[in-house]
């Protein structure tokens, strides 16, 4: 267990925004959780869990000690007659183990391709894209319990899954948000493999290629550049990816709606409900482009939102609420944010 003091924290979330962890924890394993616990002087104090930090945006100073995760592994649990167990470290690289799998001929992941962040993070937020969430090839989760110490295994069904959302992200009685740290993921990816293409993205792929029936290589090349073409790179323009998630809504909504915006974009999804594209929504009330001081709605995709050169976290979610008070304003519809905001 490494503890080191007065760290900036720039260089660790993907947007690029100023901040300093008073006290940085870097946690390998879950041995290092439970020294962390019995520490004389952290041990009680407030926990923030940092991934990749691709999710978050920090609008201060964290006071909580902020727990660096950098557990690594990828290793084959266990072959099936129906599929490949795959378990990975939670500091791993998402996009890195993704190419790993296919690398070693276990397909499955290749829709979730260039996904920003951490393997221990793609639970918490179950992580989807072009057809797949990350529930869909989910077997089961070891995370440590940052008030006792105790190593537990979840699994789908303990982890309460939903759009953007899992128990890491509720609170109140059975919510685990703040309360564990997700340590090693184990995935399941199916025998035998099909692709998964019905999304429109990967429709036109097929119509210009030709490429009928693509493997998972292709899709997941495919993948990369829709994503590569749509979305910035933190690299070189802070961003935490999405920003608002698509929101659901009953038939009788998505009706209303289309009666006053025929060329909405909208997907049916189950339980007879449609999710509508934020992103369309937040293009069609002008915001593309737009800046609100050094914060900016990205010219390529209008569901980005992006640090322009030395935004604060304050310009962000200033920006953000006058995109979701728009928003409202012409549609009766609340976007809610992927980040979280500290």
């Amino acid at each position: 267990m490494q503890i080191d003091h007065g760290v900036s924290l720039r260089e660790l979330n993907t947007f690029g925004l100023p901040a300093v962890a008073h006290t940085l924890v870097r946690i390998t394993s879950d041995a290092d959780v439970r020294r962390l616990l019995g520490h004389p002087e952290h041990g009680r104090a407030p926990k923030l869990v940092l991934g990749g930090g691709s999710n978050l945006i920090l609008t201060r100073d964290p006071q909580a000690v902020v727990l660096r995760v950098e557990v690594a592994g990828r290793r084959l649990v266990e072959e099936r007659d129906d599929a490949w167990i795959v378990e990975l470290g939670a500091g791993e690289t998402w996009h890195e183990a993704v190419a790993w799998t296919l690398d070693q001929g276990w397909p499955g992941l290749e829709n979730l391709a260039l996904i920003p962040g951490t393997v221990g993070a793609a639970p918490v937020q179950n992580i989807g894209a072009y057809g797949i969430e990350l529930k869909d090839r989910f077997e089961s989760l070891d995370a440590v319990d940052l008030v006792t110490g105790r190593s537990v295994t979840l699994s789908a069904a303990a982890c309460n899954f939903g759009y953007r959302d899992s128990v890491f992200k509720q609170t109140g009685f059975g919510g685990l948000a703040g309360k564990s740290l997700i340590t090693r993921v184990r995935l399941k990816l199916p025998k035998p493999w099909h692709a998964v293409i019905g999304y429109l993205d990967l429709e036109r792929k097929i119509a210009e290629t030709g490429i009928t029936q693509p493997d998972a290589r292709t899709i997941f090349d495919w993948v990369c550049a829709i994503r590569r073409a749509k979305l910035p790179d933190p690299a070189d323009i802070g961003n935490a990816g999405s920003f608002f998630k698509n929101p659901v809504v009953s038939p009788e909504q998505c009706r209303d709606i289309i009666a006053r915006d025929p060329h909405i974009v909208h997907y049916p999804i189950d339980g007879g409900r449609f999710k509508l594209a934020a992103g369309w929504l937040i293009d069609a009330c002008g915001w593309k482009g737009k800046s609100i001081g050094r914060a900016g709605v990205y010219e390529k995709q209008a569901l980005v939102l992006v640090n322009r050169g030395g935004a604060s976290g304050a310009e962000v979610v200033t920006l953000a609420r006058a995109i979701q008070e728009s928003v409202y304003g012409r549609f009766g519809i609340r976007l809610e944010p992927e980040p979280v905001v500290v």
